[in-house]
């Protein structure tokens, strides 16, 4: 069987990581069968990429979701995204790259930068580790993503600016979404997988921001989670 190795939920949500929740999103969507070890320093201490979530399976341990999701659509084939056309394929990709390469670092300000969010985020990741972890590694992993958020360059805009950023992310969302069921019609595909756990992510985790705050704007996003937890989480 699969096993799924990712932090332990928080937020009320499956997960507080957006990766770690798209993935098992993917797995229910898929219909694979896995379990979940429990959450501890030592699983990510064994992460092939240094980062929550990975896999094994098989005797393979995979990190990286999109490697992973790929694995196993190699692996055990691919239920979900046959009767996408060659155009909503370059579609959905791209919509990917929005999700998990830009926005995913505004919400990352967000929660692990600006003051409001920290005081949520540190909690929700670190007050399960034994002291003296819960004292040493919020600081260390904060000024770690505060060098990858300057290293990608959002780090190097005002928080005015990576909020606008955002928020034009969240619009192209909305509006591609329009009325449909799914994001990329009337079927869900691979790509609901991580705009679910990234939209949830935005709505439903205690942590407000002008990144929530403009989801909220938005109806239909929320009527959009609500579906694919009813479905996929019931």
């Amino acid at each position: 069987m699969i096993k799924l190795h990712q932090f332990a939920p928080a937020f009320g949500l499956p997960n507080a990581s957006p990766f770690c929740m798209k993935l098992e999103t993917y797995l229910r969507m898929a219909k694979l069968a896995f379990e979940i070890p429990a959450a501890s320093l030592g699983a990510i201490s064994k992460a092939p990429k240094g980062k929550m979530p990975y896999i094994e399976d098989q005797g393979r341990t995979i990190g990286d979701t999109t490697l992973i999701i790929d694995y196993l659509k190699a692996t055990y084939g691919d239920p979900l995204d046959g009767w996408l056309s060659t155009e909503q394929r370059a579609v959905a990709l791209a919509f990917q790259r929005l999700l998990e390469e830009n926005l995913y670092w505004a919400v990352v300000y967000t929660r692990w930068i600006e003051p409001e969010g920290w005081a949520k985020t540190k909690p929700a990741f670190f007050d399960a580790l034994p002291v003296p972890l819960r004292w040493l590694l919020p600081m260390l992993a904060r000024r770690g993503l505060i060098k990858e958020l300057h290293g990608h360059g959002m780090g190097r805009h005002q928080g005015q600016e990576i909020h606008a950023i955002g928020q034009r992310d969240i619009t192209a969302l909305a509006d591609y979404l329009g009325d449909k069921p799914y994001f990329m019609g009337e079927q869900p595909c691979t790509l609901d997988a991580t705009v679910y756990a990234f939209v949830a992510n935005l709505l439903w985790a205690p942590v407000d921001s002008p990144l929530k705050q403009h989801a909220g704007q938005y109806p239909r996003l929320e009527a959009y989670c609500a579906r694919m937890r009813a479905r996929y989480y019931p």
